[in-house]
């Protein structure tokens, strides 16, 4: 049995998940999608916008940028719930077509691996401090551990988060419980001793967006959830209430968190300040000693508590970096290769990419990256959710139903592809000045509303003619069909007709066929002249998206 047919290890990647897989409960779901509050990530960022800019500007940029992803994040984790399927197969049939959301991929890619290699450098720092070993070399160990805590994918994943979660509360509880009441928690939390006393007290327009800037970049991170929000079951009488609060917590919810983990950061930067330098401060390691040895009066225990906790909370997070990476890398390559062996078989690039970034010293020009970063990501992001919501359900400008069978979609859709691509543009020449100091910094925001308002315009444009290529006519019901080319069997709404292999073929074996050249399709590259939009694909039922 070859990693690709092992459904263990694979998970229902670049397909639809079918029920008789998702049969762990909201609540299972939920806890491996709230992996993303462990990581140490947001400390060290916490610490360098705070030590940069100060507290109140720090604040009020993380309330922007989470009052902006928020209702981003809300669309589309509902939309992967419902629909079972990861961000790179809703991407595809919400105006980017087949291979439109191949570059989409690689942006979602790219996002796991920079906070892979961001996370596992923190987990390093601590092997290093824990055991003396080079920095290099610590690097080394944390990338080789990741490999096998990611092979099994949810049937491990879900298991290990719910077990460590106990554990990492009471650390993290202490810890926080250490630094509140120190004498003048308060204050020092406000102000920190690693912060300038001039310049950096009061609001600025430019500095609080500027960090709002840099996180919308986790709007990108509802990728991450999704690919354990697909695996939700389906809502009924009896779960409904707990199936939509565990999405809404385990996709958009991330936003709050990242609200509630920036004041709990910050409160430990405050204490930690009194005692080390900024530098110090901004290495979760050292900042977590620091509050655990008040606690202990023992500077070897608190090391080893801090150690501890970092360590677990990089495992916890790096399994989601991990797994979410060989999930978009399989999807990328299986279009550009027309092959597929095996999400686990990327599990092993995904980690050896991520050591070159830790290798080249990405945890000292983290807030640059994510700067940068967030043009393209936000793009990709608002241009989904304008299809999902303006196009799709309020002006019915696009097929209500999704569609993401290479069989079925034009190669792009110039509706989501082309408004990403004008956004992205736009917003880099603003990020790299050409409007001027005040647009570079609101760069993201400049691809955010770019992105929202024109899928609608140019859906218009085109009559919606690029969102479906062609039917196919299959049963209308719940069953499984087998594939002509893998023999395997697979749920109704996995599959397309195929005139080449002469049945019926499932998602993954059409994406990967290349000797094909979609002749299924009379152009794969536009509609032939004349052509209408095409209505409701017979193998679903309409369903219009629900938000809530």
């Amino acid at each position: 049995m070859g990693l690709a047919d092992n459904p263990q290890m694979e998970d229902y990647s670049l397909r639809y998940t079918p029920a008789a897989f998702r049969k762990w409960s909201p609540w299972m779901v939920f806890l491996s999608c709230l992996v993303g509050i462990s990581a140490m990530a947001g400390y060290a960022l916490d610490a360098a916008f705070v030590n940069a800019f100060g507290f109140a500007n720090a604040l009020v940029g993380f309330a922007v940028a989470a009052a902006v992803t928020l209702p981003l994040t809300l669309v589309i984790a509902f939309a992967i719930a419902r629909k079972h399927v990861d961000v790179d197969l809703l991407t595809r049939g919400s105006g980017f077509g087949y291979l439109g959301s191949t570059l989409t991929s690689l942006v979602y890619a790219t996002y796991t691996l920079i906070f892979l290699a961001y996370e596992g450098a923190i987990m390093a720092q601590a092997v290093t401090a824990l055991t003396g070993l080079d920095i290099h070399l610590s690097y080394v160990v944390v990338s080789a551990v990741m490999i096998p805590l990611t092979l099994y994918g949810m049937s491990f994943s879900a298991k290990f988060q719910a077990w460590t979660w106990p554990i990492w509360i009471a650390l993290i509880g202490l810890a926080l419980g250490t630094a509140a009441t120190a004498p003048a928690a308060g204050h020092n939390m406000v102000h920190p001793a690693t912060v300038s006393p001039g310049g950096l007290a009061g609001l600025t327009v430019l500095a609080v967006f500027t960090i709002a800037a840099a996180q919308l970049s986790l709007a990108t991170q509802v990728g991450e959830q999704g690919d354990y929000l697909r695996l939700m079951p389906d809502p009924d009488r009896r779960n409904r209430g707990r199936w939509r609060l565990a999405v809404i917590m385990g996709g958009p919810g991330f936003a709050l968190f990242a609200v509630g983990i920036f004041f709990a950061s910050t409160l430990l930067v405050g204490y930690a300040s009194t005692k080390v330098d900024a530098a110090h401060v901004g290495v979760p390691v050292d900042l977590f000693t620091a509050v655990y040895e008040r606690l202990t009066g023992n500077h070897t225990v608190a090391l080893i508590l801090a150690g501890v906790l970092v360590l677990l909370s990089q495992i916890k997070i790096n399994i989601m970096n991990t797994y979410s990476g060989s999930l978009s890398w399989s999807n990328f390559f299986s279009r550009l290769l027309h092959r597929h062996p095996g999400r686990a078989a990327w599990v092993f690039l995904q980690v050896g990419l991520s050591l070159v970034l830790m290798e080249i010293d990405i945890f000292d020009h983290i807030v640059e990256v994510l700067a940068w970063y967030s043009n393209i990501g936000v793009a990709w992001i608002a241009a989904m959710v304008a299809d999902l919501v303006i196009n799709k359900r309020w002006l019915k400008l696009a097929p209500p139903e999704l569609v993401f069978h290479r069989a079925h979609l034009y190669n792009v859709n110039p509706v989501g592809f082309g408004s990403m691509i004008v956004a992205g543009a736009l917003s880099m020449v603003a990020y790299y000045g050409a409007f001027g100091a005040t647009a570079a910094a609101l760069s993201p925001f400049i691809a955010l509303a770019v992105a929202v308002v024109l899928p609608p315009i140019v859906a218009v444009l085109t009559s919606g003619r690029w969102y479906i290529a062609r039917l196919s006519e299959l049963p209308q019901n719940d069953g499984e069909l087998p594939c002509s080319v893998c023999k395997g069997s697979y749920d109704v709404l996995d599959m397309a007709t195929c005139p080449h292999h002469g049945g019926t073929i499932c998602s993954l074996c059409c994406s990967t066929e290349g000797a094909c050249h979609d002749a299924c399709k009379s152009n794969a590259w536009r509609p032939p002249k004349g052509a209408t939009p095409l209505g409701m694909p017979k193998f679903a039922p309409v369903k219009e998206l629900e938000i809530a």
